[in-house]
């Protein structure tokens, strides 16, 4: 739950409304909104928390932190809220394509989430990670992936009014070639992928999940992810 000046929203009320360098989510019933949500919706969706907890916001935006979701996931574990499976789960096989983003939904008793990454930048390539829905596992080897973007990138996010007092070492600014830039530490093994799933995760939160299931994505984005879980709600390839 969120509480702000406007009141009290549950995470079940919150719609997507922006969806590009990171998701901005709103309460039409309070009017309520914030941005940059993902990591700590991440945080929440890897250790499996979906009550028991309030964020009080004080602003538009949802602080950047260490740039990925091991920060929330030091306060969220220092507060011991309980934890609940999913209530989100593969019905049948299927397949959601999204642009150049394709998603396979595949029905199982446990989570398994495989992202795979592409990049034209020769010093990132393919990279691929996966997690199994164990919450150790995600602490120890996505949540501390970084967020990165392209310096290129970087103007149209400040004339947006994001990406405002970034702690340079809490990202990955990266050059054409995916070399990440000074003072940003260099990129760990696969660290790209793992961010990409540390997003998804965070995504699929919003729909109640990560869900029972697999779910293998290839090239998967913010928009691209929450397009494709309401059409694999609308077909009945995913469910409650």
């Amino acid at each position: 739950m969120f509480r702000s000046g406007r009141g009290e929203a549950r995470i079940d009320e919150l719609r997507v409304v922006r969806s590009d360098y990171g998701v901005r989510v709103r309460c039409e019933r309070i009017g309520f909104e914030v941005e940059s949500v993902e990591h700590l919706f991440a945080a929440l969706g890897g250790l499996s928390i979906r009550a028991g907890v309030t964020m009080e916001v004080d602003g538009p935006e949802m602080p950047l932190l260490d740039g990925a979701a091991l920060a929330f996931v030091s306060a969220l574990e220092g507060l011991s809220p309980p934890r609940e499976p999913p209530r989100l789960r593969v019905l049948r096989d299927g397949v959601v394509r999204v642009g150049e983003s394709v998603y396979e939904f595949l029905p199982g008793d446990g989570i398994a989430l495989d992202v795979e990454v592409a990049f034209d930048a020769p010093r990132i390539g393919r990279q691929s990670a996966s997690w199994t829905g164990s919450a150790s596992t995600f602490v120890g080897e996505v949540a501390w992936a970084r967020t990165f973007g392209f310096r290129r990138d970087a103007d149209a996010l400040r004339r947006s009014g994001r990406a405002r007092d970034v702690d340079p070492l809490a990202v990955m600014v990266l050059d054409d070639d995916g070399a990440v830039e000074p003072p940003g530490e260099e990129a760990r093994p696969a660290e790209f992928a793992r961010h990409k799933l540390l997003d998804l995760v965070g995504d699929l939160y919003l729909f109640g999940g990560p869900p029972h299931g697999t779910v293998r994505a290839n090239r998967p984005g913010h928009g691209a992810t929450h397009r494709a879980l309401i059409e694999a709600l609308e077909r009945r390839i995913v469910g409650q």
